[in-house]
């Protein structure tokens, strides 16, 4: 608490498990990685890297151009074109001309990579459903809509 006896717009009074008080910013951050820990989990489960998963989940909504997948994952095309390869040999994705345009490749999921998508994603599902089994329905979802206000907010995504 500052030194008015009001709490400060990063002093909250949420409380930790180990009985600290939890700014905003270390909620996130903290959150954060109880996701990705348990990306890490079922990605393992499921064969497959965390940067695989994503791809396959990134890939379940349709065909996607290499640079418009550069982009999703932050990346050169060349890079890319390493976890492409991998993708391919495992039978998950394929890469194809663009009709009408003989630079543009497109990557789509194979039969196997969509059972795989699939599979992985159900999985995570329940995962992050689990992260939230102690909050009441309304709080999830007051939840669900704050998430939804701040993605939002940080602009269109498309992956």
């Amino acid at each position: 608490m500052n030194n008015t006896g009001r709490e400060t717009a990063l002093e909250t009074r949420d409380v930790g498990a180990d009985g600290a008080h939890i700014d905003a910013a270390t909620g996130l951050v903290r959150l954060s990685g109880l996701i990705q820990m348990a990306y890490q989990r079922v990605s393992e489960r499921h064969d497959l890297t965390p940067v695989q998963a994503r791809l396959l989940c990134v890939l379940l909504g349709g065909p996607r151009g290499m640079a418009e997948l550069a982009g999703c994952f932050g990346v050169e095309k060349a890079a890319l074109t390493g976890l492409m390869n991998r993708a391919e040999r495992r039978g998950l994705a394929l890469r194809s001309s663009v009709p009408g345009d003989r630079r543009a490749i497109q990557v789509t999921l194979t039969d196997e990579g969509r059972r795989a998508a699939i599979a992985f994603h159900t999985e995570m599902r329940t995962e992050m459903d689990r992260l939230l089994t102690p909050l009441a329905d309304e709080d999830r979802e007051h939840f669900r809509r704050t998430m939804a206000e701040i993605i939002a907010g940080c602009g269109p995504s498309h992956c």
